[in-house]
């Protein structure tokens, strides 16, 4: 499967966006997926995840709360709403695409990568 994020640009802090990640291929609803971000000079770490279904959704501790994760299996699209963004929020976003496992925190359980958006906070 391959995968297209987008929806990322320059943002004010406070301000929303909602993240895109359009998936080819007629198995969409078969991955778990999941956002995943890398801020400038540090590690890749997860955002969130959702079940093959949708019906289960996963965020990291710290991401509870600011972010949603959904997706639309008729449209083969995952989409991550932020809202109250915040300067640290500054990062490439990545969707990604596990076709076995559950795992939404651990990079090595994806099987396939978007490109990444890049979401740029400003104070």
């Amino acid at each position: 499967v391959q995968l297209q994020a987008s929806g990322g640009g320059l943002v004010q802090a406070g301000g929303s966006l909602r993240l895109s990640c359009a998936a080819s291929g007629r198995t969409f609803s078969s991955y778990f997926m999941a956002w995943f971000r890398q801020a400038p000079g540090k590690e890749r770490e997860s955002v969130a995840g959702i079940s093959r279904s949708g019906g289960t959704t996963y965020y990291a501790d710290s991401m509870k709360g600011r972010f949603t994760i959904s997706r639309d299996n008729a449209k083969n699209t995952v989409y991550l709403q932020v809202n109250g963004l915040k300067p640290e929020d500054t990062a490439v976003y990545y969707c990604a695409a596990s076709r076995f496992g559950s795992d939404y925190d651990d990079v090595s359980r994806m099987n396939y990568w978007g490109k990444g958006t890049l979401v740029t906070v400003s104070s």
